[in-house]
């Protein structure tokens, strides 16, 4: 990860402390609590993006660059970046910080891949990216 990581502009999709019954023995967080964060946050971009339901399908990327600790204030940011016709690509970003300091520093990002489907739970075409109000 380059030193010079910028924290995203705006409201994260979802901001949680970190909690102990989400941390290993040693006090750091499981990565797959991470991940879950992660996808709630996508799912939310992706489902307004869809107006309506979306399902993840892939994540891509994934790496973790530092420990998040019990305690951490950890904010999750998604931008959707590709359309296809049914799938959309978000991209996401998860910070920590821990809670009596200032500094937030980037844990970990991926592109999660949803595919937008309708009441049948099959598939369905989402608009394209150009029609997303910014």
């Amino acid at each position: 990860m380059p030193a010079e990581a910028i924290m995203p502009d705006g409201q994260p999709a979802v901001r949680v402390t970190a909690m102990p019954a989400n941390a290993n023995v040693y006090g750091d967080i499981f990565g797959g609590w991470l991940m879950a964060q992660m996808d709630l946050a996508a799912s939310s971009v992706a489902s307004r993006h869809a107006r309506g339901r979306a399902v993840t399908i892939s994540v891509e990327g994934m790496s973790f660059h530092r420990p998040v600790f019990v305690g951490d204030e950890v904010s999750v940011f998604g931008r959707l970046v590709k359309v296809g016709r049914t799938s959309m690509h978000v991209e996401v970003e998860a910070w920590a910080r821990d809670r009596h300091a200032d500094e937030d520093n980037k844990v970990t990002q991926a592109v999660f891949i949803f595919v937008a489907v309708g009441p049948d739970r099959r598939p369905r075409a989402v608009r394209p990216l150009a029609d997303e109000i910014v």
